[in-house]
């Protein structure tokens, strides 16, 4: 299984590797990490773009989690039945990685991987996307920040996953659970600590709030 581990967390990094905030911006004839937060990922492209270039990226970016899972399933279905649904979320968390850290970026950043986790959930266990969605979008209505919303989305997966797990709902073998929860975790903390600029700025008090407007130039 190690292999496979590393074979689909490189299948899930080269789904996330494309970021279509920054591809917009390329075709705009501007470049998306010289713009607000300088982040390529899809709340900084609503930001700077417009709620239609936003959406168009919000789309993408959950698509390509699921691509990731779906490509490990056709793979290993058959040939790993007890393990692959743990194969399904390396693969989610390597197309975070990808998402986050693309090769050819300015050192390596890229977006948060909120939306991709999102998709991931989506693909990987579906059930816990209305209450992901009820604290991401709850928290931000609430304190309109977007970063507080993410993590207590962040969060919730977690929980969820955890939960679900125990509960036997996820449908994953003994011998893997506890592997899950980890890679859940991990999934999560790494989610928290690309928002640490956005937790400083919410210490400061200067942190950007959202809204759907395009920001002027």
């Amino acid at each position: 299984m190690l292999i496979h581990r590393m074979t689909v967390l490189i299948i899930g990094y080269f789904c996330g590797i494309f970021l279509p905030g920054y591809a917009y911006s390329r075709w705009k004839h501007k470049d998306i990490t010289q713009m607000g937060s300088g982040n390529a990922g899809t709340t900084n492209t609503f930001r700077m773009f417009g709620w239609k270039a936003g959406l168009v990226t919000l789309l993408l970016d959950v698509s390509k989690p699921m691509v990731a899972i779906f490509i490990t399933w056709a793979l290993f279905h058959r040939s790993e039945p007890d393990g692959v649904r743990l194969l399904e979320l390396y693969a989610g968390l390597g197309t975070i990685i990808g998402h986050n850290h693309p090769f050819y970026m300015k050192n390596f950043k890229g977006g948060k991987g909120i939306a991709c986790t999102g998709g991931m959930m989506i693909a990987f266990c579906p059930i816990e996307v209305p209450i992901g969605v009820l604290l991401l979008v709850g928290a931000t209505a609430l304190t309109k920040y977007v970063s507080v919303g993410s993590m207590a989305g962040l969060a919730g997966f977690f929980i969820q996953t955890v939960l679900f797990g125990e509960l036997g709902i996820l449908n994953v073998t003994e011998a893997y659970r506890m592997e899950v929860y980890a890679v859940a975790a991990v999934i999560m903390l790494m989610g928290i600590v690309r928002h640490r600029e956005n937790i400083r700025r919410l210490l400061d008090g200067n942190e950007n709030k959202f809204s759907l407007k395009k920001k002027a130039e």
